[in-house]
């Protein structure tokens, strides 16, 4: 079912430079959002019915990213705000421990963060939907997901 998100490539491009300054004015750094969008899959809510069909954000992995986007915060460094010496940096073995949910800290998900980060994700897909409506191409995009699910 890849062709169709394969014909988005060029529109999320374009997209995601439109969308810079959301992310900007959100919570979440740039670092963050990309660890958010690597959880979230795109889909297509009623393909069969081109009148509404819709571009959803599938964001059910997002809370599985959660404790590494906790740990981002907390490491400091350029990307996340904090000072470039990288002093909290806890290391790669704590990241990846905290990425699977094995870190010793348990506080359980941010619930207010999970949600800003679901909601962050469905803007984006709306941003995306309209733009490939601007330029005449969910139709065929939309399409393209309908005949790939009847594979």
């Amino acid at each position: 079912m890849s062709e169709w998100r394969d014909m988005l490539v060029g529109d999320r491009m374009a997209v995601d430079q439109a969308f810079t300054d959301r992310v900007q004015a959100s919570e979440f750094t740039n670092q963050e959002w990309g660890l958010i969008m690597t959880a979230t899959e795109l889909d297509i809510e009623h393909a069969d019915d081109p009148e509404a069909a819709r571009l959803v954000a599938d964001t059910a992995a997002i809370e599985s990213i959660m404790p590494e986007l906790a740990a981002i915060r907390s490491r400091g460094g350029p990307m996340a705000g904090g000072d470039d010496e990288g002093t909290n940096d806890p290391g790669i073995v704590d990241s990846i421990k905290g990425a699977l949910g094995f870190s010793d800290d348990d506080d359980g998900v941010d619930e207010e963060k999970l949600a800003a980060a679901e909601a962050l994700a469905q803007e984006y897909a709306d941003e995306l939907q309209q733009h490939l409506e601007a330029n005449d191409a969910f139709e065929a995009i939309r399409e393209a997901y309908v005949e790939s699910a009847e594979r």
